[in-house]
């Protein structure tokens, strides 16, 4: 265990590229769903932000949780089609007041849109959350940008930067931004909106590795494509999660972790 239950007032907060489920050995999902239901128990984040996820999936994740948490979601196709951005969160401590979807596209609106330059479909999830120990109320966004084109993802990072700039409530933006921490993309969510980046601000807790190992050895200080950035929180604590279970991931990325306090 890294974090754990969240103490106090504190959030415990946890993005997670859970790669999609498939039959392919030797990391398929019935291989690896066991390591990640066990890295979830350890953890019990409060809220958890997923990429990937298909529907069957994100059940699996569901039943292997206590029953406390449920989650919010929609296929980028439409419907529980394709890959969702979920948010699983603890119903014991946060209440939904609503939630949105939008397509990373020039018609965010169009269920299944796209036109950055992006051949597979992008979107984002976003949910208005209270605090059910604290009063406070938050917006949790979370998203997956582009692996191929510069462009989508330079073009998405303004769509979530121009709507984060209208909201007045603190902010978790969890993600696999397909890009690494000091690139353009980055730039553009850390620069003239104040979200800050979790790993950054510190303290960490977990050494540094690339988020992103495509079950290969871990690399030191490798490229970090998966982001925690706030608004209006305090980090009291960073971590890379690089938990295996006999030489088993969970994923073919690290899940990456922050607690704090809005």
């Amino acid at each position: 265990m890294l974090i754990g239950p969240a103490p106090n007032d504190s959030l415990h907060v946890m993005s997670f590229n859970l790669r999609y489920a498939s039959d392919a050995e030797p990391n398929s999902w019935a291989a690896r769903r066991p390591v990640l239901a066990q890295l979830l128990l350890d953890e019990l984040p409060t809220v958890l932000g997923t990429q990937e996820g298909l529907y069957r999936q994100l059940l699996d994740i569901e039943h292997d949780l206590p029953d406390r948490y449920d989650w919010i979601g929609l296929g980028r196709a439409g419907g529980s089609h394709d890959e969702f951005m979920a948010i699983f969160y603890d119903t014991a401590r946060l209440d939904p007041l609503e939630f949105d979807h939008h397509w990373l596209s020039a018609t965010p609106a169009v269920v299944g849109s796209r036109s950055w330059g992006n051949n597979v479909i992008r979107m984002v999830t976003w949910v208005r959350f209270a605090d059910r120990r604290t009063g406070r109320q938050f917006v949790v966004v979370n998203t997956h940008f582009d692996h191929e084109s510069e462009n989508s993802r330079l073009r998405s990072a303004e769509f979530v930067r121009d709507r984060i700039k209208a909201l007045t409530l603190p902010i978790v933006l969890t993600g696999d931004f397909n890009a690494a921490a000091g690139s353009p993309t980055y730039d553009i969510l850390t620069t003239g909106v104040t979200l800050t980046d979790s790993w950054r601000a510190g303290p960490r807790i977990t050494p540094a590795f690339g988020t992103f190992h495509g079950y290969l050895p871990l690399v030191p200080d490798g490229s970090r494509i998966d982001w925690i950035l706030t608004r209006g929180a305090a980090i009291e604590a960073a971590a890379i999660n690089a938990y295996q279970r006999g030489g088993q991931f969970p994923s073919d990325h690290l899940p990456v972790q922050a607690l704090i306090t809005l």
